[in-house]
């Protein structure tokens, strides 16, 4: 096998009724990518994930699938360019927004748990760049362009696939923060304007009532909510949880991420909860009043904007 070809030597094997086939398929995909340092061809890319999709497809354990959703989602990492890992993150975006709605029910819960690790393979590799503003763009564009999961123009885009990344988002990006090692540098601080930028987007453009609330529900109120400072009685009753437990059984919303947050320059640092939520309601404000937003959605960003501001007394 060389390098100089941008074909992944593997053909019909991803798709293999074999599980050996199958595995050893995606380990040679493995090697390739670590050596190969060129972008991969559009039909070629296409391929390959039609390859991947089925080879996952056909995992019919829960073991095997959890295994397997980690290897595939080890791959983004396993390649050595930013742009690379990025086209590699392009297919497998436009591979599970186009074959989404053929996924039966029996199979759903298996592709939920691939998207988890696909969305923290991608925070971990923003977090290699070290949260470069083109990197970042870049993703965001994969999300939120044609056949991305998060376009908000684009009506053929499975609903589904949305509300189940409003669940997990934030979540996995709590979790790729965790305290590195005393030895270890210490990591900037995460763009959360940047990164949220596509929900906020979508929130104000999608054409169903049902996504705008499942955005709202599932992302904003609880990340708003970890970024407001408890009441003096929930203070008291966290203290008094705290003596309870260890730290590792406390129950903290995000805890990472509201400890490691800026707005949108890694450069100025981490920011204290209440100026980034005070940023943050205003990025929400500022959207909502852009024209392409919605009459309907323009409506309850302002209402969200305005009982954040309250809650909080923030003046604007």
């Amino acid at each position: 096998m060389t390098t100089s070809s941008a074909t992944p030597p593997l053909g019909k094997y991803l798709a293999s009724t074999e599980k050996k086939t199958r595995d050893k398929a995606v380990k040679n995909l493995a090697i390739f990518l670590s050596d190969f340092q060129d972008e991969i061809p559009k039909p070629e890319m296409d391929k390959l994930w039609k390859g991947l999709f089925y080879s996952f497809w056909m995992s019919d354990k829960p073991l095997v699938q959890q295994a397997l959703a980690t290897e595939l989602a080890e791959l983004v990492l396993t390649i050595t360019t930013t742009s690379s890992s990025l086209a590699f993150l392009r297919g497998f975006w436009e591979t599970i927004t186009r074959e989404w709605n053929g996924i039966d029910r029996l199979r759903m819960d298996k592709y939920y748990m691939l998207v988890r690790r696909f969305v923290n393979a991608s925070f971990r590799l923003l977090i290699r760049t070290e949260w470069d503003k083109s990197a970042c763009d870049e993703y965001n564009r994969i999300l939120m362009g044609i056949n991305g999961p998060l376009c908000p123009s684009d009506i053929r885009v499975p609903t589904g696939l949305a509300y189940h990344l409003a669940d997990i988002y934030v979540e996995e990006l709590d979790k790729t923060l965790s305290t590195p090692s005393a030895s270890a540098p210490p990591q900037p601080p995460v763009p959360l304007k940047t990164i949220l930028y596509p929900f906020f987007v979508l929130a104000s453009q999608t054409q169903t009532s049902i996504t705008y609330k499942r955005i709202q529900s599932a992302l904003f109120e609880p990340l708003f909510s970890a970024l407001s400072p408890p009441s003096p009685v929930e203070d008291q009753a966290r203290s008094q949880k705290r003596i309870r437990l260890s730290t590792t059984e406390t129950n903290e919303l995000y805890p990472n991420l509201v400890s490691n947050s800026c707005f949108d320059d890694t450069s100025e640092g981490k920011l204290g909860c209440l100026i980034l939520k005070k940023k943050l309601l205003r990025t929400i404000f500022e959207i909502a009043s852009q024209l392409e937003t919605r009459d309907s959605n323009r409506r309850k960003m302002y209402a969200f904007w305005k009982e954040g501001s309250e809650d909080e007394d923030i003046d604007d």
